[in-house]
């Protein structure tokens, strides 16, 4: 079998790698010269919407998937009349636009952060398509500041800033016989707009994770998601508030390859193929930290332990995600302990 993946980064080569052990073979397309999914699997050098490359994954793929939420939707659209596309060209575009995504979860009956004209001021003004990693975001605090950043910003969305006392995601996956899995809920860090920290399922009552697993569970039913999604969460003082969407495999789930049953990649892989969903319980306790920016010395990492360190073949950068480390033990006190010795060492 063989799966096509528009999208040839991290996300990508994790998910070729879950792949192999089934016997899946992965061809990605992807128009950065060098990509870490290039030394796992085959690589087609072209454009997202390229159309030799799209008719390259409709001959010789039976399946076709996507690592990031930024592709033309018309290249998807295209391969969806010829090939399975998982997840559906109208998920993704949903998922593109922050105004569409606020209406479809409002439509669920989910809670967001006020948006447009009920925002108000302090606000977080966004464009309404790209921008992650805080990327294409501005916060005002004054009606001259909001409109300057309107005008400036492409095609703005205004929300409301959410008073929140963390941040948190929920992963889950959809099968094709439309059963659902989820993971336990995550509590996040972030630093500059970027994820830090991932702490899998231990500082959230067992009310947070049944209303975070309704909020994925109607998202994925709604759209009719073959595969794996996210759906990341402030924690309020009047209950969950959702925040984005990811119609994708997600940083905040990278600790599942060591610390779940099955990884968010081995489940993805086995939904948007066919195959039957694996078990999402926790295997101990675990903590993920990203390594952004710089890679510090691999020997001191390695002896942390419980370290398990996944590089991504990306040159160091300011603000880029070159790699991570999870951190797992029996106990939550020992997991505690490996992750302050990695915090030393993480500049």
């Amino acid at each position: 079998m063989r799966l096509g993946i528009l999208g040839g980064g991290q996300l990508g080569r994790m998910m070729a790698l879950a792949a192999r052990p089934l016997d899946i073979e992965c061809l990605v397309v992807e128009p950065a010269p060098d990509p870490p999914a290039g030394p796992v699997a085959e690589v087609i050098a072209a454009s997202y919407g390229d159309a030799a490359a799209l008719a390259m994954l409709a001959d010789r793929c039976d399946a076709v998937t996507v690592e990031l939420e930024g592709v033309p939707i018309e290249a998807l659209s295209w391969l969806a009349e010829r090939v399975p596309v998982h997840p559906s060209p109208e998920f993704v575009a949903m998922a593109q636009d922050r105004l569409a995504e606020k209406r479809g979860l409002r439509a669920l009956g989910v809670a967001t952060a006020p948006f447009d004209a009920e925002a108000g001021l302090p606000a977080i003004v966004k464009t309404r398509r790209g921008g992650y990693d805080g990327r294409g975001q501005r916060f005002v605090t004054t009606a001259a500041e909001l409109a300057q950043a309107q005008a400036e910003l492409p095609d703005p969305i205004t929300e409301g800033v959410v008073e929140f006392t963390r941040e948190l995601s929920i992963l889950a996956a959809r099968g094709a016989d439309g059963s659902v899995r989820a993971w336990p809920v995550v509590a996040n860090e972030h630093l500059d707009g970027i994820l830090r920290v991932s702490h899998a399922g231990t500082q959230v009552t067992p009310q947070q994770q049944v209303e975070a697993e309704r909020i994925v569970t109607a998202l994925l039913e709604r759209y009719a998601v073959q595969g794996v999604a996210t759906v990341e969460l402030f924690d309020t003082a009047d209950g969950l508030v959702a925040n984005e969407i990811a119609p994708r495999v997600h940083n905040s789930g990278h600790w599942t390859i060591e610390g779940s049953t099955t990884s968010q990649f081995e489940q993805h892989v086995r939904a948007v193929c066919g195959l039957p969903l694996g078990d999402t319980g926790l295997v101990g306790h675990s903590v993920m930290v990203n390594l952004i920016g710089a890679l510090p010395e691999l020997a001191a990492l390695l002896a942390v332990p419980g370290a398990h360190v996944h590089l991504y073949g990306k040159a160091p950068r300011p603000a880029r995600k070159i790699g991570h480390v999870t951190l797992t033990g029996a106990d939550a006190a020992s997991v505690t302990e490996a992750l302050e010795r990695v915090r030393r060492l993480v500049p």
